[in-house]
């Protein structure tokens, strides 16, 4: 669908055209109608999709159709991370170009210099703020901002949010916000959680969930089966092997980003590190020697992960395992965007064969695995859950067996000498004949079969009173 298709406002489709944005994509051709109708609405949909400018367009071009008042905030946007927060702001001065609104963003981590330009923001009542909880919160306990005039309350990435803990943050934020609003909010992941915030938050909202899309095909996924030692190994072998540019190492731990980073800069490689311990200046910078490509290998945390638009990305490397396959999409999702074509490699340790069997298994596909570089040595065999179960199987059922043979042997032998001492003696013991004849053979223990339940994603969109789902 083209964006003219939509009843947006002129001076956002001039945006537009000056951008060279014509078509929509699908999340946006869902919601975009919905927010202009002014309902309240909770979108599923991956980082990557486009959701940005799906609630960004719509709430302008209302802003521009609509009255609101002068000098006061109109719209508060809820973002994760600073970077996602910097990013939206940025995507607001594009989109508003031909518009007279203003906006701030409001994150933590910066200089007093930096908190007063906020506060002076927040006070002459800029149109649109975008925040991280904590901040915002800071700013309110302080009597900083007024939320008493905001028309849209737009929570994005709520389930990263909430996996952060900043639930209590966000509940404490809708306190100081009218009643009469229009909320938005959209995740990548629909959880209990999220449906409870919804139910709280939210007024008979229109839901629209994507399926939860699969890494794109243009991505060549593959994966090396080692050992923890071996990884910094595997890693410099394959930028030996192919010069590195235009990278991003996703670790799980800030110290291993630290560790890793040395050790590169040290075999020298142009690398960056990108981790919370940073003060935002200095995120800025590295975020930005990246994008210039003055930076070869951005070495992260999964502060990278979500809502980062960098779209000449050419390989991802996991050095550690996802904790689950949405991160798993979510960090690959960085390379081969905008119809480029990309590379993600995992490194799979033993202790993450069993979460790394289980991101193949939501992909419905099996990872390719690569032979280890010979300068590395061997590595453990790869063995996912379901083998490990089936080899438990087949031991316990052989087990079962030896031992039910051996009893058999052994009945049969002890017959055999009660017939023949039978007929030594000349008896007929019948007593004896009764308590040989009642032994009996052990039975195997019948196996349960057990039953496996597929399911299927689809797109659906439909108006829910989410106050009325279980």
């Amino acid at each position: 669908m083209d964006f003219y298709d939509l009843d947006l406002n002129d001076n956002v489709l001039d945006a537009l055209d000056d951008m060279n944005f014509t078509e929509c994509t699908p999340i946006q051709e869902h919601a975009i109608p919905v927010i202009l109708d002014g309902n309240d609405l909770i979108g599923v949909a991956q980082t990557g999709t486009g959701k940005t400018a799906a609630y960004l367009l719509p709430v302008l071009s209302r802003m521009c159709d609509y009255p609101h008042p002068e000098h006061a905030i109109n719209c508060v946007i809820m973002s994760p991370t600073r970077e996602l927060a910097q990013q939206i702001d940025q995507a607001i001065e594009g989109f508003s170009y031909y518009m007279p609104i203003s906006s701030v963003a409001v994150y933590g981590g910066n200089d007093g210099i930096r908190y007063e330009q906020e506060k002076k923001g927040l006070a002459m009542g800029a149109d649109i703020i975008i925040a991280t909880p904590g901040r915002l919160i800071s700013h309110l306990s302080l009597g900083n901002v007024d939320l008493s005039q905001v028309s849209y309350f737009i929570l994005d990435e709520a389930d990263r949010m909430l996996d952060m803990g900043f639930s209590d943050d966000i509940m404490q934020i809708e306190k100081h916000l009218p009643k009469n609003r229009q909320t938005i909010m959209f995740s990548a992941t629909m959880p209990p959680k999220i449906q409870d915030l919804a139910k709280t938050i939210l007024h008979n909202p229109v839901e629209i969930k994507l399926a939860v899309s699969r890494p794109a095909d243009k991505i060549d996924q593959s994966a090396f089966i080692c050992y923890e030692a071996q990884k910094l190994k595997i890693v410099k072998s394959i930028f030996k092997n192919q010069s590195p540019k235009r990278v991003i190492i996703f670790a799980s731990s800030k110290q291993k980003v630290k560790d890793m980073s040395i050790a590169l800069r040290q075999a020298g490689y142009n690398v960056g590190a990108m981790h919370s311990d940073l003060e935002q200046s200095e995120r800025d910078e590295v975020m930005h020697l990246f994008k210039i490509q003055q930076i070869d290998v951005l070495v992260a945390t999964d502060i990278v992960a979500r809502g980062i638009d960098i779209d000449d990305i050419q390989l991802v490397i996991n050095y550690d395992v996802p904790h689950d396959a949405e991160d798993y999409v979510h960090r690959i999702g960085r390379t081969a965007r905008a119809n480029n074509e990309g590379m993600a490699i995992t490194l799979v340790s033993e202790k993450d064969q069993i979460k790394f069997r289980s991101i193949e298994h939501f992909l419905k596909t099996e990872i390719r695995k690569r032979e280890l570089p010979q300068n590395v040595g061997s590595g453990p065999d790869y063995i996912p859950p379901t083998e490990i179960k089936n080899k438990k199987k087949r031991k316990k059922k052989n087990s079962s067996k030896k031992k039910t043979n051996t009893v058999q042997n052994n009945t049969e032998k002890e017959q055999l000498d009660t017939t023949k001492n039978i007929l030594e003696k000349h008896t007929t013991n019948q007593e004896t004949i009764l308590e040989t004849t009642k032994k009996k053979k052990r039975r195997r223990p019948r196996k349960k079969k057990q039953s496996t339940e597929s399911s299927s994603s689809s797109i659906s969109i439909e108006k829910s009173n989410i106050d009325n789902q279980e």
